[in-house]
């Protein structure tokens, strides 16, 4: 696999977007094969406050945690949503054979640690953010100090996914045109205005930017061979025996991530003695029903 076609958003389509006057970043990223790739992301908070790192998954972007950061921010943290590659500002390999997930685990190490060079991180991972950030934590212990897991796991492929993600899957992989915005909404229990839903098609003009969020569903490990699943086992077996405070918050919405809320407060040594508080009246995309209670949940964890 040599150099990848990478395209970008032009900067005009995120003009005026609503509630998220954050002041866009960028990192330059080398990448395995040689090439270089873009990074944006955006930041809330002092920038010598505790970091907390915050993944966003699919098909969304860093525009997902707005409700969150301002909440981090006032709390004395430092808020970091990098957009995974493919999403948001970020750079956007052009062919799906350029996605895998060792890839976006590779991606997200280089802007985390070679370019912020950030230590001492409390990971708050959703959705893709905790399958990619789950492994970061696994391979690079010594650079967190806590772990959020939002309506997420580790899959290894040794059980099935629930059929309402296999039928995800299947409309994702059929559809000629990819309606991110619709995708969304059908995660949320709250109804988006219009110029919200505009705001997660922003990042994507036409259907050749959307590789990423048209191969994320097939990189998940459904079969104990898929390429991702020895590696995502050996994570779990590094993260269950991890001495780090491991929050578990889920959603009460989301029948796609709920029997992986319970898995994690059973397996993990740092979940035993905690408090798992779960964010009612939220879906899938528990930032955008309720940013605002899990920014709470975050900054207390955090703080305590």
């Amino acid at each position: 696999m040599g150099v990848v076609r990478l395209l970008r958003t032009p900067d005009d389509r995120f003009s005026d977007l609503p509630d998220f006057d954050f002041e866009p970043r960028y990192a330059e990223l080398v990448d395995l094969h040689g090439g270089v790739i873009r990074v944006g992301y955006v930041e809330a908070g002092p920038e010598d406050g505790p970091p907390v790192l915050l993944l966003h998954g699919e098909p969304t972007w860093s525009y997902l945690y707005r409700k969150v950061m301002p909440v981090l921010a006032d709390a004395g943290l430092r808020a970091i949503a990098p957009d995974l590659v493919g999403f948001g500002r970020s750079d956007k390999p052009g062919d799906m054979v350029d996605h895998t997930y060792q890839r976006h685990v590779e991606w997200m190490r280089a802007f985390a640690f070679d370019v912020l060079d950030l230590t001492e991180v409390t990971l708050v991972g959703q959705d893709w953010g905790g399958l990619i950030g789950l492994r970061l934590v696994a391979e690079n212990p010594d650079r967190f100090s806590r772990v959020v897991a939002a309506n997420t796991g580790l899959p290894t492929g040794d059980t099935d996914m629930p059929e309402i993600w296999h039928k995800f899957r299947e409309t994702v992989g059929n559809a000629q045109v990819l309606d991110v915005g619709r995708f969304v909404q059908a995660g949320c229990q709250s109804k988006l205005p219009p110029e919200v839903r505009a705001a997660y098609d922003a990042p994507f003009p036409n259907e050749m930017y959307k590789a990423a969020p048209r191969a994320m569903p097939s990189l998940v490990p459904t079969t104990p061979d898929d390429p991702a699943s020895a590696a995502n086992r050996a994570a779990l077996k590094v993260l269950t025996e991890l001495d780090k405070p491991f929050l578990v918050s889920f959603s009460d919405g989301d029948p796609i991530t709920a029997p992986w809320g319970l898995e994690l407060r059973g397996a993990m040594r740092g979940a035993r003695e905690l408090e798992h508080p779960t964010i009612t009246g939220a879906g899938h995309f528990l930032q955008e029903d309720a940013g605002g209670r899990l920014g709470e949940v975050i900054a207390r964890f955090v703080k305590s």
